[in-house]
């Protein structure tokens, strides 16, 4: 390198330095050089964390709903199929939708819930109710983080739909409260209870895969259809405000699941970028009839795609769009040293014959990690490696239905646990590593897509527990 691109190189980099906050800088040999740092607050006097968090067995388990909107409805119906539950409080700003979700409770031939509405706090009041165990949330994303605290602040656990926070503040204070309260704080993510991401995780933890190495995750669904669905336009206006991956959770949860994060792994940086946006600003023009300069001010890429690094040297991938002509798509994938997993379009395995069991095939010659098994050898794996909650719940979840029958399941779960004192599913941490996609992967995409160092949620506990595993009474 001759001495002007010397001086030009070092140029960039010291003006690369000054412009990018909270940089850490060290030694040339330092793979961590020049990534952009997040703080981790201090974990507050006499708190602890809630790794592996058990509460008292409840016999009935009490529970107010907030938001009876898009989702709030399908989960009270859900509510009055599994046992051990007690419908106590229905709250929405609107009165004929508390009124309407009355009716879910009638035809079950249940009692009529206490019923809260007309004003913008009515829901504290449902939070401060004493005959109440758990408050469940399914409100637009803006008050989630608010009301899970207040709840937990009044002695609830709570459970809230996704994404839980938008912001690393929200985070680190909802990790606090449910830590200084040692509550429960679950998000609702339903895509982990998916039949084929559940036997694909019990394959992987029977080493079906080999050693997993890396997962990828998406939520590529187009909402053009939807968009005018969301209560005061507050969806689209998110995105409208906001880049990065405001909506990684469908995606994130079962590839962090497979990856055990926080159970023996953790994600140490990430980094992202997006396209520039066009399909929503040509709607907002078409169909709302907005001049071109306001319509294009918009934030959130048409693609965002965010890789993830662990400790563990292991990756994650995940995207977002919900403006494209994409078909739907999850795009879970898993690959591992002896096999692969993918679900969206097609659904498959490839497997080393020697991964595959006699009772599933016995003509292994056929089998090639080049291409996908049989659908008659993955329709056997799927029998063989059906997880115990599916075994269980499938009938059941597919009558009852919500999403196929997984939301179902998710809340079946949520109870199970707390009615027999076991953690549960997916934690306060959880919660926290998946919805931190949002503001870490607008971070890096406005530093020219510079690596962000993902913060240790558990603050120091991350390796505390080995492996992800559901809990069962027996």
């Amino acid at each position: 390198m001759n001495k002007l691109n010397f001086l030009f190189f070092s140029f960039v980099l010291v003006l690369f330095a000054s412009c990018t906050p909270n940089v850490k800088q060290s030694d040339s040999n330092d793979p961590s050089r020049y990534v952009i740092r997040t703080e981790i607050p201090e974990r507050p006097a006499g708190q602890k964390d809630v790794l592996g968090l058990v509460t008292p067995k409840m016999d009935t388990v009490r529970v107010g709903f907030i938001g009876l909107g898009m989702r709030g409805p399908g989960a009270v119906r859900r509510f009055t199929f599994i046992p051990g539950t007690k419908i106590v409080a229905l709250c929405d700003l609107h009165a004929d939708r508390v009124e309407k979700t009355q009716t879910i409770l009638d035809n079950a031939g249940l009692p009529r819930a206490a019923a809260y509405s007309g004003s913008e706090d009515a829901w504290k009041e449902l939070c401060q109710r004493d005959d109440i165990d758990l408050v469940y949330i399914a409100t637009d994303w803006k008050h989630h983080a608010e009301m899970m605290i207040y709840a937990m602040e009044q002695g609830k656990h709570v459970a809230c739909e996704v994404p839980a926070a938008m912001t690393l503040d929200e985070i680190w204070a909802i990790i606090n409260t449910a830590e200084k309260t040692q509550k429960h704080a679950m998000q609702l993510e339903n895509c982990v209870y998916d039949y084929f991401e559940l036997t694909t995780l019990n394959m992987a933890q029977q080493g079906v895969f080999g050693e997993v190495l890396h997962a990828e995750g998406a939520y590529i669904h187009n909402l053009k259809e939807f968009w005018d669905s969301y209560e005061g336009d507050w969806r689209l206006q998110y995105n409208k405000e906001f880049r990065g991956d405001v909506y990684a959770t469908h995606g994130m949860g079962p590839a962090a699941q497979i990856m055990n994060l926080h159970r023996g792994d953790k994600m140490n940086a990430l980094v992202a970028m997006d396209t520039k946006p066009v399909n929503i600003p040509e709607y907002m023009i078409k169909e709302r009839g907005m001049d071109r300069d306001s319509a294009y001010q918009f934030a959130n890429g048409e693609h965002t795609m965010t890789m993830i690094r662990t400790e563990k040297e292991k990756t994650i991938h995940i995207q977002h769009d919900v403006s494209s002509p994409r078909p739907y798509s999850r795009m879970y994938q898993v690959s591992g040293t002896k096999g692969f997993a993918n679900k969206y379009p097609k659904e498959g395995y490839a497997l080393e014959a020697e991964m595959v069991d006699e009772d599933v095939t016995p003509d292994h010659e056929n089998l090639s990690a080049h291409s996908y098994v049989s659908d008659e050898v993955k329709e056997a794996l799927m029998a063989k490696y059906k997880h115990r909650i599916h075994r269980e719940l499938e009938e059941k979840a597919k009558e009852v239905g919500g999403h196929g029958g997984m939301d179902f399941i998710m809340d079946y779960r949520l109870i199970y646990c707390l009615r027999n004192g076991l953690p549960l599913d997916m934690d306060v941490y959880d919660l926290a590593e998946w919805c931190s996609l949002g503001e870490l992967s607008r971070i890096s995409i406005e530093h020219n897509s510079a690596a962000v160092e993902v913060p240790d949620f558990t603050r120091g506990g991350w390796n505390k527990i080995q492996g992800f595993r559901h809990a069962f009474k027996d």
